[in-house]
């Protein structure tokens, strides 16, 4: 099934691609003595040769880099699709392997775009550098607009920015980030970001309370980059001649425009609040009370228009291994990773070895594991590839919205996305993140504070493996790593679920994230470590629990 061209087309690609890549079956590993011997044969067959061909594969020029609705992404469908049914597992949706994710692809047409303030019986038009932003279909609204400090609403923590704040049918201006965020005693997760803190939660917020659009500022009093300045260092936002275009869900929760306001639009807009934006951070951040209010005499026009729109479908891929206990098979532990990546541009094809080939050749390689090894675990195992992914987890986000299986019973997510290479200094992470000196033997998991039980379970089993485990990025909130991969959209439904990765390194979202630099020996590790620890989820009695706030 070709999604973006005649399937002739898809099917000779596959067809030459599987020539040149076949995976090996011949060798069966010895399996270490550190194993129980039940899970050893699945433990064995997880090997530094499949792992090569699986991502010369997905890497090879003619996937053209895996661009969601793109010819290549659709051959890489297919393909995922196949090695599930060779695995043997079931088809996850009903008689099929493939969920059907309705997206809609557009790009902002600067030129008819506008954002105006009317104050004082006058107009002042803002500059796209003030003022910034696109959506999915033509938006045309004129309303007051509303200070909501930090945006969020937390009162079972003893914070809440919309406490006796009306913003109904009107534009509400937030900081990015949360209060406190600097001191390791804050309720707010310490130095680390909580579910709160992603704009898109925010405009979430916003939009219950009867918001019409969200405008999103940096923190006036940051120590660290601004969302939109880490964005400009990142590889592919720095080096394209032109951006990937944007892409949403054609249907969302989410139906709310989110605009980026720069510091001086902030000021503008905050002239009559009687306090300045980094007065008002300032007393949020030393009293932990918010500072919301309604900005008199401030109206805004915004108008947003796209070059074009179109619709498109992309594709979930998932398939299940059916637990051993008739009691616990209704229980889910879920294995996943992305499928997509940034597609083909005069630069090159953007192969995307480490962001997620590595993540989705994890997934399969599971599969191969769990299905290959005579017994099988208690509870199900539901493996699967997501879209869209590097277009603002968009297949994650609507499966959270439509699973296949109750997400009150899934125990627990293990999501893999860049487990490939070493961690390297990058322009992305200068100045903000440290990096060890050495990280070929070195996992990162991320989220571990919503469920410490998973945390320990992972430490357990890492005995028979061997890496260092490193969760630095759970003590931090400059990177906005927490929100960044589709464990996050389960993290909002309460599922226990971590992202593991090997972090970031100069090659991120470059065309040079080629299939060569892989530490294969490690990602074996990995792997393996992600085998032993997911079978203790689905066989254990106390499978781990979710922490509400950290």
């Amino acid at each position: 099934m070709c999604r973006r061209a005649p399937s002739f087309r898809c099917d000779a690609v596959l067809s030459l691609l599987l020539l040149s890549a076949t995976v090996g079956v011949a060798q069966t590993a010895r399996p270490t003595s550190a194993v129980p011997a039940r899970v050893a044969t699945g433990f064995g067959i997880i090997r530094e040769q499949d792992l090569r061909a699986d991502l010369a594969f997905l890497t090879a020029d003619p996937l053209q880099g895996r661009m969601s609705l793109e010819t290549g992404d659709g051959v890489a469908i297919d393909w995922i699709v196949s090695e599930f049914k060779k695995a043997g597992l079931k088809p996850a949706f009903g008689d099929s392997y493939i969920q059907p994710v309705p997206i809609v692809e557009y790009r902002a047409d600067v030129a008819q775009t506008s954002i105006v303030l009317r104050r004082g019986g006058g107009e002042q038009k803002f500059s796209w550098a003030d003022i910034s932003g696109s959506f999915k279909r033509p938006v045309d609204l004129a309303s007051p607009v509303v200070f909501a400090g930090f945006g969020i609403s937390a009162p079972e923590l003893g914070y809440d920015d919309y406490a006796g704040l009306d913003v109904k049918g009107k534009i509400v201006l937030v900081f990015e980030h949360e209060p406190q965020e600097t001191r390791p005693q804050s309720v707010l997760n310490g130095t680390a970001n909580t579910r709160h803190a992603t704009n898109r939660v925010k405009a979430l917020t916003a939009q219950a309370h009867g918001a019409v659009a969200l405008l999103v500022v940096p923190e006036p009093n940051r120590t660290h980059l601004s969302n939109a300045q880490r964005v400009l260092r990142i590889g592919g936002s720095a080096t394209r001649t032109l951006p990937p275009p944007p892409q949403a869900l054609q249907q969302d929760e989410l139906d709310i425009p989110i605009l980026l306001v720069s510091d001086s639009g902030a000021r503008e807009l905050m002239k009559t609040a009687g306090v300045t934006p980094s007065r008002a951070q300032e007393m949020i951040d030393r009293e932990f009370k918010p500072q919301s209010r309604p900005l008199p005499d401030t109206y805004l026009s915004i108008h947003l228009r796209s070059q074009y729109a179109k619709q498109g479908i992309t594709y979930n891929v998932g398939g299940l291994l059916e637990g051993s206990s008739h009691s616990l098979r209704g229980e889910t532990i879920i294995i996943s990773g992305h499928h997509d990546h940034d597609g083909m541009t005069n630069e090159g094809v953007w192969h995307g070895a480490d962001d997620n080939a590595s993540g989705t050749v994890g997934v399969l390689t599971l599969a191969r594991a769990f299905q290959a090894n005579a017994a099988k675990p208690k509870r199900s195992i539901l493996f699967i590839s997501f879209a869209a992914e590097e277009r603002g987890l968009l297949g994650a986000y609507y499966f959270a919205a439509h699973p296949v299986r109750d997400l009150a019973t899934t125990r627990a997510m293990l999501n893999f996305d860049m487990i490939g290479r070493d961690e390297a200094a990058s322009p992305q992470t200068d100045g903000l993140i440290d990096i060890p000196k050495e990280t070929s033997n070195r996992l990162n998991l991320i989220g571990a504070k919503y469920s410490p039980d998973y945390k320990r379970v992972v430490v357990t089993q890492n005995a028979a493996v061997g890496l260092v485990l490193d969760d630095r990025f759970d003590h931090e909130s400059a990177l906005n790593i927490f929100f960044r991969s589709d464990q996050f959209p389960f993290v909002l439904k309460s599922v226990p679920a971590l992202w593991w990765f090997t972090g970031f390194h100069p090659d991120y979202h470059h065309v040079t994230d080629t299939a060569d630099k892989i530490n294969y020996a490690k990602m074996v590790k990995i792997l393996r470590l992600a085998y032993l620890t997911a079978w203790d989820f689905g066989d254990t009695a106390t499978p781990p629990r979710f922490v509400i706030n950290p």
